[in-house]
């Protein structure tokens, strides 16, 4: 609150002139911090902070002695080695000269471009991409809910239709081409991804042929 203080004018004597009072200002802040503290706690109560986020990941039991690995439906496997290569293939992994009589796996190799990977994920999960750009449009038109489209997603990346993303990799692989194949996997909506799977022997050895 704001005070003015009144000082007295001179000039009583004889033939003086009275001159005007003096007047000074003096503004009590006190308000004006109690105010702020009030803002303060206002925002402080009102704001959300950062919140941690998180991949969903899944992470296979251990499997019994001698058990032959089960069929993985729309299945690709990303092989991660040195030097940021990424081979992979799809389907079920054949030997020569298995019992199937089905032809040897053959490793094809990609990189972390958006002409590389971004896109080989884009073409693999084209079914369920196709399926979310038909839900994004419904939420757009306001014919379906924010919570509705998200759970609807989440189920379209979860159906078997849609690809089943397994990432293994060798001794010489970084932590970080880990992490950027499954932030590429979220951005290209593959909803399920397994990584913690040994490679498998047969699996190394032609890794090994491929990066001599």
């Amino acid at each position: 609150m704001a005070e003015i203080a009144e000082s007295g004018g001179g000039g009583h004597g004889k033939g003086g002139k009275k001159r005007a009072k003096k007047q000074s200002t003096r503004v009590d802040m006190t308000p004006m911090v109690d105010l702020a503290f009030l803002l303060l706690t206002f925002f402080v109560l009102t704001s959300t902070f950062s919140k941690p986020k998180s991949m969903e990941l899944s992470l296979p039991a251990e499997p019994p002695p001698n058990e032959k690995p089960q069929e993985v439906k729309n299945g690709v496997t990303f092989l991660l080695t040195k030097d940021d290569r990424i081979f992979y293939y799809a389907g079920q992994f054949y030997t020569a000269g298995n019992e199937k009589g089905m032809p040897p796996t053959e490793l094809k190799e990609t990189n972390f471009s958006s002409e590389g990977l971004h896109k080989l994920l884009m073409e693999q999960n084209k079914w369920a991409n196709d399926e979310i750009e038909k839900l994004k449009a419904q939420n757009k038109a306001k014919t379906l809910s924010d919570t509705a489209f998200k759970r609807m997603a989440v189920d379209k990346t979860a159906d078997i239709k849609a690809i089943t993303a397994l990432i293994k990799t060798d001794d010489q692989a970084t932590y970080k081409n880990a992490i950027d194949m499954l932030d590429e996997l979220k951005i290209c909506n593959v909803g399920k991804r397994v990584l913690g799977v040994e490679m498998m022997a047969t699996e190394y050895a032609l890794l090994q042929e491929k990066i001599k």
